[in-house]
């Protein structure tokens, strides 16, 4: 096969491609995704962007954000956050039901004729990708935060930035020399706010 036909092949594979987007269901998680999602589009990929059901019924969406097909999953209050009462209810929840409702609607589209071939998830949702993994599928994670943000996670997990931070100015190679705690994600201040 020559390079323009291995090229023409590849197009062909990337228009039959059809990816599935699951983010973390909040406003500065969604849009970045959705941003990301309008890019595949753009290359011939066909997109799925999951939402909660809840989200789904308070913003009235229909089947689709222009060329983004959107479907939905329960994270277990489909009511809303205020049905959950705090954010640890709210994230156990999504991580106790979301891997079977993720499950489930893979399992709908692998049998239709449009079935998923890859997922992009949310990398605090890391069930999507074990969800992904049962089903035989390629998968990525996709950071909505700063490059800044990933930095100083680097930095914490390879014990250059020692949790908790307590004392400020945070000095960290490469970044503003006078790093407050609000400037930190919360969990290297607060680690006991993961969930």
């Amino acid at each position: 096969m020559s390079p323009t036909e291995r090229v023409r092949e590849m197009q062909k594979m990337v228009k039959r491609s059809h990816v599935l987007v699951v983010p973390l269901p909040g406003t500065g998680h969604i849009n970045p995704m959705l941003q990301f999602s309008r890019r595949l589009v753009s290359k011939g990929l066909k997109v799925t962007f999951i939402i909660t059901n809840f989200i789904s019924k308070s913003r009235q969406l229909g089947s689709s954000i222009g060329p983004i097909q959107l479907d939905t999953i329960s994270n277990g209050y489909d009511d809303g956050f205020n049905q959950a009462g705090s954010r640890e209810p709210y994230l156990s929840s999504l991580h106790d039901v979301g891997p079977k409702t993720l499950s489930d609607l893979i399992n709908r589209y692998q049998t239709s004729s449009s079935p998923i071939h890859a997922v992009i998830y949310e990398p605090f949702l890391a069930w999507a990708l074990d969800v992904a993994k049962d089903f035989g599928l390629f998968a990525a994670s996709f950071f909505t935060h700063a490059c800044a943000v990933d930095y100083i996670f680097y930095n914490v997990y390879h014990e250059v930035l020692k949790m908790p931070v307590s004392s400020t100015p945070v000095l960290i190679e490469g970044l503003p020399l006078l790093l407050e705690l609000q400037d930190l994600p919360t969990f290297v201040v607060l680690p006991e706010s993961v969930c």
